[in-house]
């Protein structure tokens, strides 16, 4: 085999994923997770200017304080809905109704050796009660924020894009009851 013919083999050869033994990256495992969470609202009924949502502070690894909707996993036997309720009232202490779905949000993310693809259903919940609380550990801050002000205060986009459609939801709401 001439020196051409060899390093055409070469190429044409697929290239394999190993293990960091032969000196390649290792395949990670993909896992699938579900979640479930929303945006709490008070002042529902309310003049528009009233309106605020419960939204948690987390400290992110450069320890900048990152504002986002409360949420997570959704625990064997219960719904998206429920599970929903659940996570806003540990993560702000604020109980909630689910009044509509808002959509879900898909993202991956690599942890533990895992790649992780999740999804994240949300739901506009209406106050209930409760009084606003920062005692979950995940959670540094819990506060209250003006309904217009959340386009400026959530930090994922894929977050503030279900705020505005909380927003039209909302308007549609009040336009039904006159």
């Amino acid at each position: 085999m001439s020196q051409a013919d060899r390093a055409n083999s070469r190429r044409r050869q697929p290239r394999r994923r190993g293990s960091a033994a032969d000196g390649s990256r290792p395949r990670l495992r993909t896992v699938r997770e579900t979640s479930a969470g929303g945006l709490v609202v008070a002042g529902l009924d309310g003049p528009a200017e009233q309106r605020s949502a419960a939204l948690i502070g987390r400290t992110d690894r450069r320890g900048r304080l990152l504002w986002s909707l409360p949420k997570g996993h959704i625990e064997e036997g219960e719904t998206a809905e429920q599970t929903a309720i659940r996570e806003v009232a540990e993560e702000t202490g604020i109980n909630g109704l689910v009044v509509a779905e808002l959509g879900n949000i898909d993202y991956w993310f690599v942890t533990e050796g895992r790649r992780v693809h999740k999804t994240v259903h949300h739901f506009l919940l209406r106050s209930v009660g409760g009084e606003l609380s920062d005692a979950d550990v995940e959670v540094t801050q819990v506060a209250w924020v003006p309904l217009t002000e959340l386009n400026s205060r959530l930090a994922y986009a894929d977050e503030r894009r279900l705020a505005e459609v909380a927003n039209r939801l909302i308007d549609r709401m009040e336009t039904g009851k006159r």
